[in-house]
């Protein structure tokens, strides 16, 4: 056997090799307890809960435990200002004290938006639309329009405003939407002192239909009427009818004048 596999099994061999476990033991355990010392391992205090609460109370919250306290902030919709949405350790953290507690709290003053463009779209995509910018919908009210529930026009405050308007983040707008009873509408056409075959051409072409006729005085040709009276009359507080309604008229022998 070799002197240096002798030398393995000797006792001087293996109380070095125990010194030496034993040093690294020690230095290992030195550098454990050292560290846990300078960290204050184990030691802090609980972050009390601020979130939901307003700034001045949050504010005596933590800094009467010692800690402090940077602030930042954010506009939330629905939240009262100078609410705290947010903070950071979260509650119920254990930290140093000293400990700096970053806040968000909900502005004051509101951002301005842009108002997106929802001429002629549906009430519905309208109504997505607006709250994706942080706007919301007021009053509705209706006219009529072939589009039933599209909007046709965006009010705010009375008054009528286009796609970019600046309006502060949360407001309302109000929208007028099509009742959907355009297309069962037309003009009534003015059919008074035409010929009767002008006049009829005309009622129908209006998607209207020829009710009674009434001749006035002495008829001795037929081809040669003209209309005098008719009902229901255009007026300016009944300029349309619904659609196939039927047009009395009333006719007269002679030529137009």
């Amino acid at each position: 056997m070799s002197k240096f596999g002798s030398y393995l099994k000797t006792k001087s061999f293996r109380n070095t090799i125990l010194l030496a476990i034993g040093s690294v033991i020690i230095v290992v355990m030195i550098a454990f307890y050292s560290l846990s010392y300078y960290t204050r391992h184990g030691s802090g205090i609980p972050v009390p809960k601020v979130t939901g609460i307003q700034i001045n109370k949050a504010l005596d919250v933590l800094k009467g435990q010692g800690f402090g306290v940077s602030i930042d902030s954010v506009y939330v919709l629905d939240q009262a200002p100078g609410t705290v949405v947010e903070q950071d350790p979260d509650a119920g953290t254990n930290v140093k004290e000293n400990r700096i507690i970053y806040l968000k709290i909900v502005k004051n003053v509101a951002p301005p938006v842009s108002l997106p463009d929802i001429m002629d779209v549906s009430y519905i995509s309208a109504a997505a639309t607006l709250s994706n910018y942080g706007l919301k919908i007021g009053d509705t009210t209706y006219k009529p329009d072939i589009a039933r529930n599209h909007v046709l026009e965006v009010l705010f405050g009375g008054e009528k405003i286009e796609a970019g308007t600046k309006l502060p983040k949360g407001s309302k707008v109000d929208l007028v939407l099509g009742d959907g009873a355009g297309a069962s509408e037309v003009e009534i056409p003015d059919v008074m002192n035409q010929d009767f075959d002008a006049a009829k051409f005309a009622i129908k072409g209006a998607g209207l239909n020829i009710g009674l006729i009434t001749y006035q005085g002495t008829i001795t040709d037929s081809t040669s009427l003209v209309v005098v009276y008719q009902t229901p009359m255009r007026t300016d507080s009944l300029p349309k009818t619904a659609l196939g309604t039927k047009i009395n008229l009333t006719v007269t022998q002679g030529k137009k004048q």
